[in-house]
């Protein structure tokens, strides 16, 4: 006899296939929905909810920081956006351009932001005149728009995203530079503390660097199917817009230079990052910091228990209202059904009262990382439910953590690093500077890539290249991402 499965939940599992599991993730568990314009979906109100939570805890570290929110037009003339080359042609494959105003053709075409620099920069060379309008260190939550895929995926890959860019200006390298502990460590901050997830810091290679970049640095996440995902970014931008877009100051000597920039971002890809890495089988996993309804609980209704259960149900919504707890009081749904439904939504923690409950004054929560079940007293709730929630949100982290630390490996073998990649592992291997071994590492293994420069790892000296054989300039992680 064949095994009925039930539609409502996952039916493929996160191991066998990890691209289909996601996506039922993303439409079952309600997180986010396509629309008639291909690459571009909708955030539910959960994912939605989750992004803003973040997002202001972030922001909130922005403005304690001296960073001021501005808002810039989403649209950016052709003639600025072509001042800065390399920017320009990082970008052109991404930029959607308007034409048309009705059925009357512009002067000049704009183009959609796909980041803001160019019409940014404009503004700020009208601006700033000496160095007592320095630092500038504003920053605009927005979508930007860029176009060019095949493959668009949920949070991860789509033509319109939401997040963060800042773009600040400095007096001298120095100052600019020292800005990026700053703002990396504000987003390390909040991503490992409310999203439960730990990173790996990294200078992007020349090949990889942001357009328009002097250096970029980011943070590296690893998911269970053994693709790196980068994450929240900080770019030193040197003198390279300021030369660009004319923007100089007059120094304290009275001689007059151009500016020192950086941007940074962190965008909604981090909570695709998030739902893989935590969410299992069963369905969504939510840390609990970013957890909107962090209770649910189901009353196990039977026979003349029935009101005083219901009752005391209500009674528990009420006492336990700051963790914004939902009821389900379906009766023409099993219990084990109500169950699985909830562990699909991913709701942190589940409280089950049934007619032996009530006798014993007592509930049995369920955490729905580990499925263990506590029976806690019911004068007890309110003091032990912050500790489970707490004890979830830390396991969760650690769980990811100990992910990253174990497929963190060093070879120096071109075999041995594609037998380390195949069994989902990020590699670390001595590299030289030549960008033509970075572009063959995909001849050694197909979508293998250079991720970042381990800046920790002790010195090359005396090591090869492990492409080419010649003098290794540094600790290169590769591997392959999402």
């Amino acid at each position: 006899m064949t095994k009925k499965i039930s539609k409502e939940g996952l039916t493929i599992k996160k191991e066998d296939n990890f691209s289909e599991w996601y996506q039922q993730l993303m439409i079952k568990a309600k997180l986010a929905d396509y629309t008639k314009v291909s690459g571009c979906i909708v955030l539910r109100p959960k994912s939605q909810w989750i992004w803003e939570t973040f997002a202001r805890a972030t922001d909130d570290l922005f403005k304690k920081s001296g960073i001021e929110n501005v808002n810039f037009p989403m649209f950016i003339p052709e003639s600025l956006l072509l001042k800065e080359e390399n920017h320009v042609k990082g970008f052109a494959p991404e930029v959607a351009w308007v034409t048309h105003a009705g059925k009357k053709k512009l002067n000049e075409r704009l183009a959609i932001r796909p980041t803001s620099e160019a019409i940014i920069y404009d503004s700020y060379a009208k601006w700033i005149r000496s160095h007592n309008d320095l630092p500038m260190r504003y920053n605009q939550w927005n979508s930007v728009v860029r176009w060019e895929f095949n493959n668009p995926v949920p949070f991860f890959r789509t033509r319109e995203f939401q997040w963060n860019e800042g773009h600040s200006v400095f007096a001298s390298e120095t100052e600019a530079k020292a800005e990026g502990n700053d703002i990396l460590g504000m987003y390390e901050k909040v991503v490992s503390e409310m999203m439960a997830l730990p990173s790996i810091r990294g200078f992007k290679t020349e090949k990889e660097k942001f357009a328009g970049a002097v250096s970029s640095e980011k943070l590296h996440y690893m998911m269970n199917n053994g693709r790196v995902i980068e994450g929240p970014c900080f770019h030193y931008d040197g003198q390279n817009f300021s030369k660009a877009y004319d923007i100089k100051f007059t120094r304290e000597d009275g001689k007059e230079d151009f500016v020192y920039q950086n941007t940074w971002a962190v965008s909604t890809r981090m909570l695709g990052t998030m739902f893989t890495i935590h969410s299992d089988n069963k369905g969504l996993v939510i840390p609990p910091k970013l957890a909107k309804n962090k209770i649910i609980i189901i009353p196990i209704l039977f026979g003349n228990s029935k009101k005083e259960i219901l009752e005391k149900t209500e009674g528990l919504k009420k006492g336990l209202k700051n963790f914004a707890p939902l009821t389900d009081l379906r009766e023409d749904i099993s219990p084990g059904r109500k169950f699985n439904s909830w562990e699909l939504k991913g709701i942190p923690l589940r409280i089950e009262l049934g007619p032996k409950d009530l006798e014993k004054k007592r509930v049995v929560v369920v955490k729905r990382n580990t499925n263990d079940k506590i029976e806690v007293k019911f004068k007890d709730l309110k003091k032990e439910i912050p500790k489970l929630l707490n004890e979830m949100q830390n396991e969760l982290y650690n769980t990811a953590k100990k992910l990253l630390e174990s497929r963190m490996k060093t070879s120096e073998n071109k075999d041995e690093v594609v037998k380390l990649v195949k069994e989902k592992n990020m590699v670390c291997v001595p590299m030289c500077k030549n960008e033509k071994c970075e572009e063959k590492l995909k001849e050694i293994m197909p979508g293998l890539k250079s991720l970042f420069v381990d800046s920790e790892k002790k010195s090359v000296e005396n090591k090869s290249c492990t492409v080419c054989g010649k003098t290794a300039n540094y600790w290169l992680w590769v591997g392959r991402t999402y």
